[in-house]
């Protein structure tokens, strides 16, 4: 279906919805394409590939809203699908605060190409992404004596979406994807310490094609003999790649719908100094290649860049049309896109350098955190850090505290920018973090 027959099939889809009692409609036609290949022991393991087409369909009916989808896609077939969807939508309960953004705020066309889409994205020949795979595992197949097992993958994929609303939004989308990962598993005494790497990239001729295997190999061997230290407070930092994940409950306490339920820990601190005065993120929507770049949102409200937090202080939150009505707030968009730290001036071996006495966490075994409270608990593995030197591998040890006062203590942050994710995460070092282990 090309993207003119998929615009037409949105408008006729609205017009039906309309026709038979809905008051507002939105609907999106999307397909995507996909393919993995998993070797192991020098043959292929899992070889998959998806073709996939769906609309997805939001009705506002008498007050009353409901979200459909469906992947048959032919018009006879939809006319009913409609109908059943919108008599359905009737027995709901009313809710005045959902209904379609207003016009004013939806992107209204003619942005810059973010090239978020490999055009070449069929051309690429399948026996090449089958190589890549078994060249990753032969970078570390029979390298080392201490090997158990060696598995890479290739993985790639093509999304394109097209999305119209009854009230005057019109807009469409694509990206692309490709990535490589290995894993490794390697004798360590009793233990069988793994670790993996991966890379990614939006368009394939980008793609990093060698070194992956030896990579995960080189991690995996690195962690033979862990063990735990000593239980107290200490310097932590955490490797940019693993940031996320003590970064990701900050983002979840900016949600419209955590704040509007009183379940975030930064309710009611807009525009207040919550964090250290070295965090400044922005996000970003209109960065050229940016995993997370695009002009307009789920919505179809007109993307913008934003100050997320600045120095320290909170600037915004992520909210959509219906939590903006709830909330009485305008709405900024209701999830975020490339998130961009304000980096220092050290990699990551000047921020081990630093540390009289810590732990660099390198992955995390576990754990939550609550978000009303702010309060965590993570498992961690990683290397104990003796004047700025890595001295011995640890595992099976704890970190504890309160995200607030977590994210108040940065020490330093780096300027390795981990450029495979949305979230261009810097390793952090914060100062004084409870460990327990031995």
């Amino acid at each position: 279906m090309t993207k003119q027959e998929k615009y037409n099939l949105a408008k006729w889809a609205i017009s039906h919805a309309l026709e038979n009692g809905a008051q507002q409609v939105s609907v999106s036609i999307s397909n995507s394409r996909s393919s993995s290949v998993e070797v192991r022991e020098e043959k292929i393991d899992k070889l998959e590939q998806a073709i996939q087409s769906n609309l997805s369909i939001q009705l506002f009916v008498d007050k009353k809203y409901s979200s459909h989808s469906t992947n048959r896609l032919k018009k006879e077939e939809l006319a009913g699908f409609i109908e059943e969807a919108i008599a359905g939508t009737r027995y709901l309960s009313e809710d005045e605060f959902r209904t379609l953004p207003d016009p004013e705020l939806y992107y209204k066309g003619n942005g810059q190409d973010l090239k978020t889409l490999d055009t070449g994205f069929d051309t690429y020949d399948p026996q090449r992404k089958i190589d890549l795979a078994f060249q990753a595992e032969k970078e570390v197949r029979g390298k080392d004596e201490r090997i158990i097992s060696v598995s890479a993958s290739y993985y790639d994929g093509m999304n394109e979406r097209v999305m119209v609303t009854s009230n005057g939004f019109e807009g469409d989308m694509a990206n692309s994807y490709y990535g490589l990962h290995a894993q490794v598993s390697v004798k360590g005494g009793d233990a069988r310490p793994e670790a993996s790497w991966s890379e990614n990239a939006i368009f394939y001729e980008k793609l990093k094609k060698a070194g992956i295997g030896q990579k995960a190999l080189d991690r995996a061997l690195k962690k033979i003999g862990q063990e735990k230290v000593e239980s107290g407070k200490m310097d932590m930092i955490v490797e940019n790649r693993m940031i996320s994940r003590l970064f990701g409950p900050l983002i979840s306490a900016l949600n419209g719908s955590a704040i509007q339920q009183k379940n975030s820990f930064l309710v009611d601190r807009l525009g207040e100094k919550v964090f250290s005065e070295k965090l400044t993120v922005t996000d970003d929507p209109f960065i050229i290649f940016g995993r997370g770049s695009r002009l307009f949102d789920g919505e179809g409200l007109a993307t913008k860049k934003r100050l997320v937090f600045e120095s320290g202080v909170v600037r915004n939150y992520y909210i959509d049309t219906y939590y903006g009505k709830k909330l009485n707030m305008e709405p900024t968009g209701g999830s975020n896109t490339n998130l961009v730290f304000k980096t220092g001036g050290k990699d990551l071996d000047g921020l081990v350098s630093t540390v009289e006495k810590g732990i660099l966490v390198t992955g995390f075994n576990g754990g939550n955190c609550n978000g009303s409270t702010g309060d965590f608990s993570y498992g961690i593995e990683g290397f104990f850090i003796e004047k700025g030197q890595l001295k011995q591998p640890v595992s099976e040890m704890n970190i504890t505290g309160n995200m607030k006062e977590l994210w108040s203590n940065i020490g330093e942050i780096g300027n390795d920018v981990n450029e495979n994710s949305s979230w261009l995460t810097p390793s952090v070092l914060f100062s004084g973090v409870d460990f327990s282990g031995a």
